[in-house]
């Protein structure tokens, strides 16, 4: 998953990233949100609450330096599916494709899980990020239980097809 022309590279989480996750995170959520409760627990514990319950955190390296990071967060069993979660991308690495780079390594890795769906949450307000979503193959569908206080946006990647 290397692009030559940026020497991005994708890779799977590895602990000494932990802190990038949280860091890459708060700082979107924060230039257009505020932080809620749930994203405390997901970026101060990857480790217990996504990778431990059989969930997967990516991140986009660029020359060496986690400059994006995506999650993939278990949502449910019974048929297998994923939320796709806390994709961010450092404004100075913006430009650069990662954030489809990251958004196509979950879904393919979802589908080696052997998932039944993808679906995620966002805002209205991020139109690149609703774009890209849109790009990778996902539809808007209808508002149920959001997560967060700030969604207004639900979409789903069926993988049965």
């Amino acid at each position: 998953m290397d692009d030559k022309y940026n020497e991005v590279k994708i890779i799977a989480y590895e602990p000494q990233y932990k802190e990038a996750f949280k860091t890459l995170n708060e700082e979107w959520i924060k230039t257009f949100f505020i932080m809620e409760p749930g994203d405390y627990k997901l970026l101060d514990n990857p480790e217990e609450y996504i990778l431990d319950k059989g969930g997967y955190i990516a991140f986009a390296l660029l020359n060496g330096e986690a400059v994006g990071t995506c999650a993939l967060v278990k949502a449910k069993e019974e048929p297998l599916s994923f939320e796709l979660s806390k994709m961010a991308v450092s404004p100075k690495a913006q430009g650069k494709k990662i954030g489809y780079l990251l958004g196509n390594a979950l879904v393919e890795k979802a589908k080696e899980l052997q998932a039944e769906k993808v679906f995620l949450e966002t805002n209205s307000i991020l139109v690149p990020a609703i774009k890209l979503y849109e790009k990778l193959g996902f539809k808007h569908t209808e508002i149920t239980n959001p997560g967060y206080d700030r969604v207004d946006v639900q979409m789903e990647l069926d993988l049965t097809s």
